[in-house]
Parts: C-alpha cells; sequence; structure tokens
C-alpha cells in the first residue's frame, strides 16, 4: 500500500510560478512511476504529466508542454510538478498517482487513469486573470 500526499496549491496570478509536491510512503517508492492529474470544476479528471521509475521518461499533456516540468527525489520518496507561467485554464484540482507497473512505461500508459493504483487526495491550484 503507497500513501501520497498532495501539497503545494494556492491562488496566484496568471504568469506566476508554483511547485507541487507529492510525498510518497516509504516502500515501493523507487519502483514506482507517478503522474499528476488534474480536474477543473465541472470536467473530467485528465492527465497533466508522467514520470517513470527511473526518471528517465516523462511524458506531458500538450497544453503544459514548455511550461510545466515532472521530477523526483527517490531519496525523498517525493514527485515534484513545478508550474511556470501558469494560466487561468491551468485552475484546478491536482492529484498525484503512483503505479505498480514494472513494464515500458510510455506515453499511453502514463496517461490512462486506470495505469495508477494509488492516489493523492488532490491540492487546488487557482489561477486568477
Amino acid at each position: 500500500q503507497v500513501q501520497l500526499v498532495d501539497s503545494g496549491g494556492g491562488l496566484v496570478q496568471a504568469g506566476d510560478s508554483l511547485r507541487l509536491s507529492c510525498a510518497a510512503s516509504p516502500g515501493t517508492f523507487r519502483s514506482n512511476s507517478m503522474g499528476w492529474f488534474r480536474q477543473a470544476p465541472g470536467k473530467e479528471r485528465e492527465f497533466v504529466a508522467g514520470i517513470s521509475w527511473s526518471g528517465l521518461s516523462t511524458y506531458y499533456t500538450d497544453s503544459v508542454k514548455g511550461r510545466f516540468t515532472i521530477s523526483r527525489d527517490n531519496a525523498k520518496n517525493t514527485v515534484y510538478l513545478q508550474m511556470n507561467n501558469l494560466k487561468p485554464e491551468d485552475t484546478a484540482v491536482y492529484y498525484c498517482a503512483a503505479s505498480n507497473f514494472r513494464g515500458y512505461y510510455n506515453s499511453n500508459y502514463a496517461s490512462r487513469q486506470a495505469s495508477y493504483d494509488y492516489w493523492g487526495q488532490g491540492t487546488q491550484v487557482v489561477v486568477s486573470s
């Protein structure tokens, strides 16, 4: 069982930056591929970014490419989402997720919610114009 705690959300203005953190319980974190998803009001949850267990492969949805960066620190059991040049359309609750999958973590796998076994509680990001 992996427990995930999301943090770092807040209220910012367009163009600002935020860094989200997701702290995982010790154990299998080093073997877990990790993802960030978000859910805006009235919309379905969508994929934002994913990172393989090794950290060598990262994937992003098109709307955040060039602005967001996912990274991980296995020594701290933590995955991060650095968000720069935030836009009002980035407003959402952001969730991190962990996958037990040990196979090839490709973009298709990373973007599917069903690929992940554990979820954080979410952290709210509000971007004002």
